[in-house]
């Protein structure tokens, strides 16, 4: 029987803390000798990420499997096969160093040396050296403030506990090392401020031994975000070695063959994404099957790439969404992939026969019946097209009033440069459960469009974006899909920033959740900016440059716009944040006191860009919950209520 319940009112199975047990994650897939490794987030054991190999957990708490290079980590272990039988590298969180152990008998020990006085070292990005006798990376060095004084080099730490070697510092900015098969050159890729790795990034190449390198492709406008070298086929072995690339002259990460006199192939021209954007390195867009066959990501979706035919086929599986960490061994690919009704899952899809094997469980515990469908479809905004996934109520016991229309809230994904993706999210089923429809907005800036739907955001940040998702939400609105006056907006990090730039420049909203988020571009990126080196001339490209452009950026800052505010503010905020500082959301929520706006400020200890502990996951889900119904005018069932200021 179907009850009829105002929306938001409804009762559901899916709770915060279904949320919370989904929220650690699947990273960095891989396969050693067949069998699948991977990293997993673990909210229930404070956050913390475990190593495991084909389900095995192989490192007790409190190993922390993961390293805070560029402050987003990038890949935190490799598998090395020395003359001792098979070992692990990997960075632990506690102090960054790499260690090293016996898989079967593991006790980690040291392998880099101890942090000294005034320097904090971080490693990422790990891959094998010569003869597996050494971990290759990137090493961050931090001697002061982690905004300027930092430096960036590719090394070599031996096994046997040798010194670390230099092997170059060509740019500021570093993915790790790929050695050829021959072992007579490596290659890697390096980009400088004030450009990101998907504005601009070359590929560079030089002779093992030597520091002198060769730049074979990117340049200022180009982005190279994934090389690796060709491996010839066995009665090939004498080819001239040559280097796989995903790069875009032409507007689209297609993969190139790049010899290492410069010559270059595309191998499948193709008006489609094939790579993404580096937010973390070592990521894998593409792993090769075999002579001229590779296993690629068509904005997502697995697919192989045929050079003889120059052509890029999608696989025919059931998931249709797969993580940047492909691995192939044998015809089988490996990854994390996941669907609309599947949360991401480790499995492995044999090419030759179609068979699908999860190494997680990819069946969810969650009942289907309550888990929204994501609708993809197109809206038309001021300046184009505009993608986004809607998520429309769904609960089989309840349904709403005659008459009545949902509310929405418009769910803004972080970045910018990122992408929402039709796949299972708890956090949204939480809501749409309980009557509360959301839409995923991939507004001008969003990956897997193109360069030039990306660059749509350059100097327009906090104004393309927001009409977008403005466009967005008054088009479910005026056709009859939402309830126009009970629209709400949410987003982390630079969702957080839209978010808020949204409610304090256009009126489509009532209120929205601002998490972690960038508030004031000149504290964040000016003199003495409160961000980390990374990103620290982002805002350069997505507002204008500095300080040539400082009135643009106190101009659109939401900080200097409080009261412009459209409705009431839920702020949420890592205390450890050193990406977006909580300096930023006290000196907003300071501001709110005494308007007589309503507003609450949560802030978690131990929580840095983005949540990982189960109770923060819980706190700020309820939290949120409670926010709406105190707004949009309904009592959510047995949810504690969130007190707010004025």
């Amino acid at each position: 029987m179907v009850t009829i319940a105002p929306y938001g009112t409804w009762t559901s199975p899916i709770g915060a803390a279904d949320a919370a047990a989904a929220g650690g994650g699947l990273h960095w897939v891989d396969l050693h000798d067949g069998r699948p490794w991977w990293a997993e987030g673990r909210p229930a054991e404070g956050g913390r990420v475990a190593l495991v190999r084909d389900g095995e957990d192989l490192l007790p708490p409190p190993w922390n499997v993961r390293n805070r290079v560029h402050e987003y980590g990038g890949r935190p272990w490799v598998v090395l096969d020395t003359p001792s039988g098979t070992r692990v590298a990997f960075t632990d969180w506690a102090d960054q160093r790499i260690y090293l152990f016996d898989p079967d008998d593991p006790h980690p020990v040291p392998l880099s040396p101890s942090p000294e006085r005034h320097h904090g070292y971080r490693y990422a990005d790990l891959t094998a050296g010569p003869g597996h006798a050494e971990v290759w990376c990137v090493r961050e060095t931090v001697t002061g403030d982690a905004r300027t004084d930092v430096r960036r080099e590719l090394v070599a730490v031996p096994l046997d506990g040798s010194p670390v070697r230099v092997l170059a510092a060509s740019h500021h900015f570093m993915t790790g090392p790929r050695l050829s098969p021959d072992g007579r050159h490596y290659a890697w890729i390096g980009w400088d401020h004030p450009r990101m790795p998907w504005d601009g990034s070359e590929l560079c190449v030089a002779e093992v031994g030597s520091a002198e390198y060769r730049v074979l492709a990117g340049g200022v406008s180009e982005a190279v975000c994934q090389v690796e070298w060709e491996v010839p086929p066995a009665d090939a072995a004498d080819r001239a070695p040559a280097l796989l690339a995903l790069t875009d002259p032409d507007g689209w990460w297609n993969l190139f063959r790049i010899g290492l006199d410069g010559t270059s192939k595309n191998l499948a021209p193709c008006a489609e994404e094939l790579g993404g954007p580096m937010w973390r390195l070592g990521n894998r867009w593409f792993a090769a099957i075999g002579p001229g066959r590779y296993a690629v990501l068509r904005s997502g979706a697995l697919a192989v790439l045929d050079e003889r035919s120059g052509t890029v086929t999608d696989v025919d599986v059931d998931l249709p969404v797969w993580h940047a960490h492909l691995a192939v061994h044998d015809g089988v690919v490996v990854s994390g992939a996941a669907g609309p009704l599947t949360e991401s899952a480790v499995v492995s899809l044999d090419l030759s026969t179609g068979t699908l094997t999860g190494h997680t469980s990819v069946e969810s515990t969650l009942p289907a019946e309550y888990l929204p469908v994501p609708e993809e479809r197109v809206f038309t905004g001021p300046d184009g097209d505009v993608p986004a996934y809607v998520y429309p109520p769904r609960n089989p016991e309840f349904a709403g009033p005659d008459g009545e229309r949902p509310p929405y809230v418009v769910h803004v994904h972080g970045g910018p440069t990122g992408r929402s993706a039709p796949v299972m999210d708890v956090d949204l089923a939480y809501f749409t459960s309980r009557g509360i429809g959301v839409v995923a907005v991939n507004y001008g800036g969003s990956t897997g469009y193109g360069r030039a739907f990306r660059e749509r955001l350059r100097e327009q940040w906090g104004v393309v974006d927001v009409n977008d998702c403005a466009a967005v939400a008054q088009a479910l609105a005026d056709e009859g899909t939402a309830d126009g006056h009970r629209l709400g907006i949410r987003g982390g990090s630079a969702g957080g920033w839209t978010s808020a730039a949204s409610l304090t420049s256009v009126k489509t909203y009532r209120c929205g959740m601002v998490a972690f988020p960038i508030l004031d571009l000149v504290g964040w990126t000016g003199e003495g900016g409160e961000t980390h080196d990374f990103e620290s001339r982002y805002v350069e490209g997505l507002v204008g440059p500095w300080p040539a452009a400082a009135d643009r950026y106190a101009e659109r800052s939401p900080s200097n716009r409080v009261d412009r505010l459209a409705g009431p503010v839920l702020l949420l905020q890592g205390l450890e944040d050193e990406i977006c500082p909580p300096e930023q959301a006290d000196r907003f929520a300071g501001a709110l006191d005494g308007t007589g706006i309503p507003h609450a400020y949560l802030t978690f200890e131990g929580e840095q860009h983005g949540f990982r502990k189960a109770e923060t996951i819980v706190a700020a889900l309820q939290a949120e919950l409670s926010f709406y119904g105190q707004v949009f005018g309904f009592t959510p069932e047995g949810i504690p209520v969130l007190e707010l200021r004025r």
